[in-house]
């Protein structure tokens, strides 16, 4: 049993989490419904492409279906994940109390409850242009291989990079006409911040995942790893520079990048590399680096 000094954060149990009986705890700690930073991370991409397309005002419905998507498909992605790394889990302290990996919950309740979040994620995608429809199911493979790619590459963040900003294709195919150009360079842009924010993530479990022999970007770049995300996080702001350029071509509009700019700059100078809480703080502002990022791409797409 943890100890109170102990707990680790996903094992915290606060407010009404912590009043719910066991099973429907379990349930919303499984998907990590409790931790929305996840969902906020897939949805932010999906919402900057329809921003850039200058479509957020009319498709004011897209963002919220985009929104609901992110939390149905982010918690089936938890499930998943949780079931293909349950024997890795245990051993890490970190993941050690997850209701699949404690054995509190079942391998068949825990299909059954991915299931169920699928479920939700296919009434999402009915409400889409036959043409994002398609783009959302590719994505499936590469959210199946992604649990094992710890196991493969020193870069699994990479294939995270991938997946998680997947909504920005889906977006842009949903609401921008024409050209796919701007829309791709943004996705590209999108994988380096992913990348850089979830090595910040990653440096939590470095010394679990050595032990494990889990590989992750954090362990790679060693004592580099601060350079490491500086540097994705430059490429995802050239990026994005590019794709607002090609949407409007003038300087002015690149003006707009300078608030993320900084705060992502804030990020890797505030960043201790040895402390876990310190990292989980600067990965968790990322939700507000998304938010930066929309903002950017809502006044650029709208004066467009």
């Amino acid at each position: 049993m943890l100890m109170a000094e102990n707990i680790v954060p996903d094992s915290e149990q606060r407010g009404l989490l912590a009043r719910l009986p066991g099973f429907p705890r379990d349930l919303i700690q499984l998907a990590r419904l409790d931790r929305p930073i996840g969902s906020w991370l897939l949805f932010w991409p999906g919402a900057w492409a329809v921003a850039l397309a200058g479509e957020a005002a009319a498709r004011w419905d897209l963002l919220l279906w985009l929104a609901l998507g992110s939390i149905a498909m982010r918690g089936a992605g938890c499930v998943y994940n949780d079931i293909v790394d349950r024997d890795i889990d245990q051993r890490i302290a970190r993941t050690a109390a997850r209701p699949v990996a404690s054995r509190r919950i079942s391998l068949r309740v825990a299909w059954a409850w991915l299931l169920l979040l699928c479920l939700i994620g296919l009434v999402v995608l009915l409400q889409l242009k036959p043409m994002a429809q398609i783009v959302a199911l590719a994505s499936l493979a590469p959210v199946a291989a992604y649990p094992f790619m710890k196991r493969i590459t020193w870069w699994p963040q990479a294939w995270l990079g991938i997946v998680f900003s997947w909504a920005g294709l889906v977006g842009w195919a949903e609401a921008a006409d024409g050209s796919w150009h701007a829309g791709l360079i943004l996705y590209a842009g999108a994988i380096f911040w992913v990348i850089g924010y979830d090595t910040i993530y990653a440096l939590q479990d470095i010394e679990d995942d050595a032990l494990a022999g889990v590989k992750s970007s954090a362990r790679a770049l060693g004592g580099k790893a601060r350079f490491g995300i500086a540097l994705c996080y430059a490429i995802a702001l050239i990026l994005w520079g590019a794709a607002i350029w090609m949407v409007r071509p003038q300087m002015l509009p690149l003006i707009a990048l300078i608030p993320i700019a900084i705060h992502l700059s804030y990020q890797v100078t505030t960043l201790r590399t040895n402390d876990g809480a310190n990292a989980l703080a600067r990965f968790r502002s990322n939700r507000f680096a998304g938010f930066l990022m929309f903002l950017a791409c809502l006044v650029v797409g709208a004066s467009a």
